[in-house]
């Protein structure tokens, strides 16, 4: 990883004294280094009316540079959301123009640009996001598109796919194996790490899979006090299930008023005996 061009103040804390630029300890080398990478506001939510405001706004330009500026802390090759965010963002609720009567595709997963170095990684289970083209733009950084979906997604998406040039993955039945998944990410495309900025959901399955290395929050100075907006987990099984457990990595004070905290998560498996 490149060395570190992100801006500091004096108030820079850290926490245990481990280097920045060591990720040496993640998990597995079958897989990439898996981070979580959101912004959120002081009670710790994901969305809402605290983004407009100043300080939510400089924040998000912290939480860009940290993972796409020109002195990026995270040398990461692709990012992973979900089809929601995906939607959201990108694809803003187009649905395709699907030919029913689309010849057969062969079987399995199909793969196109697997040198581009730079992935939007869309996780569509049913495939149903209405893409125009095998590239977005996010902000100055250019991705090409994976689309990862189930069996269950239809001949006639995986044509429509096909037609545009946008490579997929097949990750599963009925649910996303994401296992397999991150192991076809790095072998296939060469994905050594990965963010991941999903809804609550995702998120935390993630954690509690035991899939994701580092967890990296940039907290706004700014708070809504919304109710009902989400937050950076949820466990859609509570109360059942494990809480997790982190262990804090560093902290910094940024130029833009926000806290970075970032995390190291602990094994679910292990959590109890350490």
């Amino acid at each position: 990883m490149p060395e570190t061009q992100v801006p500091v103040t004096e108030n820079m804390t850290i926490i245990g004294g481990k280097d920045e630029n060591d990720m040496s300890d993640h998990a597995a080398a079958g897989r990439p280094f898996v981070f979580c990478h959101m912004l959120v506001s002081l009670d710790g939510k994901i969305s809402g009316t605290f983004l407009d405001t100043l300080e939510g706004i400089k924040a998000v330009g912290t939480l860009y540079d940290l993972a796409f500026g020109p002195g990026r802390f995270y040398a990461m090759q692709g990012w992973l959301s979900g089809r929601v965010t995906t939607d959201e963002n990108f694809t803003f609720y187009a649905r395709p123009d699907l030919d029913p009567g689309a010849p057969a595709v062969p079987d399995g997963d199909y793969i196109t640009n697997a040198d581009f170095g730079m992935y939007y990684v869309s996780v569509d289970p049913l495939g149903v996001l209405g893409w125009n083209s095998p590239y977005l733009q996010y902000e100055t950084t250019k991705a090409a598109v994976i689309e990862v979906l189930t069996e269950q997604a239809s001949n006639a998406y995986r044509a429509f796919l096909r037609s545009l040039g946008i490579p997929y993955i097949i990750a599963g039945e009925k649910d996303v194996e994401w296992d397999s998944l991150l192991e076809k990410l790095k072998s296939l495309f060469h994905i050594d790490m990965l963010m991941l900025q999903g809804g609550g959901i995702m998120n935390w399955k993630f954690m509690e899979s035991g899939l994701c290395d580092e967890l990296s929050l940039v907290v706004a100075a700014a708070a809504d006090g919304a109710e009902n907006t989400p937050s950076v987990f949820r466990n859609m099984a509570y109360p059942k299930g494990r809480p997790l457990h982190f262990a804090l990595e560093e902290t910094r004070q940024m130029e833009s008023g926000a806290l970075w905290l970032r995390y190291k998560v602990l094994n679910p498996e292990k959590m109890w005996t350490q």
